[in-house]
């Protein structure tokens, strides 16, 4: 891969469905971002998949939709979506959990 496009910032949005909630996921997620130093958020969504969102190089979020699809090992990751959408620019590399559901 070329290295500027490997340093050109991307976001996904991510949505996995399966066994994914009281598993550890959000927890297994922000692990992944920050050892990547990539920004974002994690939540639960009411009918039990988990959403996220993540920004940064584009190596690095494909590695982090990687562990999305993945998860921890008390999960059992069904399917998920990928979703490609603007990068926000801001260059955070915090990625929370949100708590409660969205």
């Amino acid at each position: 891969m070329d290295r500027e496009v490997e340093k050109t910032p991307v976001r996904a949005h991510v949505v996995a469905q399966g066994r994914v909630q009281g598993v550890g996921f959000r927890v297994f997620l922000q692990s992944q971002a920050t050892m990547r130093g990539l920004g974002g958020w994690v939540r639960n969504l009411p009918d039990g998949r988990i959403e996220t969102e993540v920004e940064g190089s584009a190596v690095l979020v494909d590695e982090f939709i990687q562990a999305v699809n993945r998860g921890p090992s008390s999960a059992w990751v069904q399917g998920i979506e990928v979703e490609w959408i603007d990068p926000s620019g801001q260059g955070s590399s915090d990625f929370i959990i949100v708590t409660g559901s969205g």
